[in-house]
């Protein structure tokens, strides 16, 4: 069953990887700033998330906004607007940072002692394929146990690391049918 969708779609199925609707789930946790970075507002919530302490300042460098310090004070003064590769740049360092800073949270928050955290799984939509090659695939719920391989892919945004560690520490434990839910239109955490 795992990997035997590599023709997703191709029969009018729609939904996500799994791991993509759990990213997801844990990007709400994270809480990002809302404003759209394209407004000078949601620019500068991002830019003093990055530049508030040395620390900051390292990681942000580290995550891949390399600008010299003089263009960033012109940015949060307003002498200076970013071009869009550099918003770009800017949202992405944040969005990494923020990860990395906040991921022992929803791990406790989600790991809860060693009790887990109740897991939805909605199925693919199945709307556009032809009744003859339909599945029976049904709504799911399994309390997972295991979540630090997922929240540490999930910080680090490697997409393969967080595949892997979504389908050995979550997935898995649906049973035979497991492969089933490798497609989803969305997860739900009880958290």
């Amino acid at each position: 069953m795992p990997e035997s969708n590599i023709d997703f779609g191709k029969l009018g199925a729609r939904g996500i990887k799994g791991y993509e609707a759990a990213a997801r789930r844990l990007d709400a946790l994270a809480g990002f700033v809302a404003t759209p970075i394209a407004q000078r507002r949601g620019l500068l919530a991002r830019l003093h998330h990055l530049t508030r302490s040395d620390c900051a300042r390292q990681a942000a460098r580290e995550a891949g906004l390399d600008v010299t310090d003089r263009t960033l004070r012109a940015w949060l003064d307003g002498r200076r607007s970013p071009s869009r590769r550099n918003l770009q740049v800017v949202e992405t360092a944040y969005r990494t940072v923020r990860r990395r800073n906040v991921a022992r949270y929803p791990a406790a928050r989600l790991h809860r002692e060693g009790r887990g955290t109740r897991v939805e799984f909605h199925p693919l939509n199945q709307s556009q394929v032809t009744r003859p090659h339909q599945r029976v695939v049904s709504f799911r719920t399994l309390n997972v146990r295991r979540w630090d391989r997922i929240v540490e892919a999930w910080a680090n945004d490697v997409s393969s690391a967080l595949d892997d560690a979504w389908i050995n520490d979550a997935t898995m434990d649906l049973g035979s049918g497991w492969g089933q839910y490798e497609y989803v239109t969305d997860i739900g955490f009880a958290a």
